[in-house]
């Protein structure tokens, strides 16, 4: 055991202590935090600033509300239903089309109006939410993702995850939905993680449940040298997201729409470690060097491009 925690230091692997002690505490202020874990506050300071998020049809605050929900949607076939302070995908239900009173879900099941309103009551009680604190659900635009991931996407919306240090996207990953995941871009429900060439936007290596694959678990399809549309406008998203919540160390979803093109999903505090695992490379190396990148940039252009040269200069010969 101890040999193999060398070895992984050595190689840069950022373990979960490491990220709290030496990245997060340092450099996440708790009283940003609520810009993040709030997905309310969140797409309400990236519509300030310019930047493109799902819209929002209505958010639900009371049993009452809940009941009357179809104000909301009225004239629209297709929504989400999210709560404001959930995490891990839980909680999140996508309403692809409807017939009278039934709701048809993404997995083709369909939900009698009464159900959809119990689960609008669930997540005003806290049951997905962080800590289990009452909360509200959110009424928002459904994704239509990016025909380029017709054939490595299991129903579900694929997204992209961008870490973000110090204002600068460090690594990127490709979130991909399975049926193991019910339509989830969850690793730990069994989504498929792709690696991300950070100069070129090219996906590389894949992985899913911690086993390295090659090929999309459901389709047979490569995933390994698929070029994401409109890389260098992903990378500034991402940098620029860091003016919206100032924390160091920061996570930034992204979904690619085929009608509205990038849009900001969420942004995260904590984001997780697997996405070393998916790009088969430790962080350290990478946060090192944009420690070492002074002065620090100070627009988001400039902390897009040293992203790149970073990214460049940690690739192996």
């Amino acid at each position: 055991m101890l040999g193999r925690i060398a070895k992984l230091r050595a190689a840069g692997v950022v373990g979960i202590n490491q990220r709290n002690r030496g990245y997060i505490m340092p450099r996440n202020p708790r009283k940003l935090y609520a810009r993040v874990d709030d997905k309310v506050a969140t797409k309400r300071l990236a519509q300030a600033a310019g930047i493109a998020v799902p819209e929002l049809y209505g958010l639900i605050h009371s049993v009452r509300e809940a009941e009357h929900f179809d104000r909301f949607v009225e004239g629209r076939r297709d929504f989400v239903v999210k709560p404001a302070h959930g995490s891990g995908g839980k909680g999140i239900m996508v309403v692809t089309d409807r017939r009278r009173e039934l709701f048809i879900k993404g997995d083709g099941v369909a939900l009698p109006r009464a159900e959809l309103v119990h689960h609008m009551q669930n997540v005003l009680g806290g049951v997905y939410s962080l800590g289990g604190h009452p909360d509200q659900a959110i009424i928002e635009y459904r994704v239509k993702f990016d025909p380029v991931f017709e054939a490595v996407s299991y129903r579900g919306v694929p997204d992209i995850r961008v870490l973000v240090y110090r204002g600068v996207p460090a690594m990127a990953m490709l979130r991909l939905p399975t049926r193991r995941s019910d339509g989830r871009a969850n690793l730990h429900q069994g989504a498929v993680g792709v690696g991300i060439d950070m100069a070129r936007g090219v996906t590389t290596l894949a992985v899913c449940q911690n086993h390295r694959i090659v090929e999309h678990p459901d389709y047979g399809t490569t995933l390994g040298g698929l070029e994401i549309p409109g890389w260098e406008t992903l990378l500034l998203l991402a940098a620029r997201c860091h003016e919206l919540a100032p924390l160091g160390y920061l996570g930034v979803d992204i979904v690619l729409d085929a009608d509205l093109g990038p849009l900001v999903l969420e942004l995260n505090a904590r984001p997780g470690l697997a996405i070393q695992i998916a790009n088969g490379r430790g962080l350290r190396g990478t946060l090192d060097a944009i420690d070492r990148a002074a002065p620090e940039p100070l627009d988001a252009a400039a902390r897009a491009a040293l992203a790149r040269e970073v990214f460049l200069a940690q690739r192996p010969a």
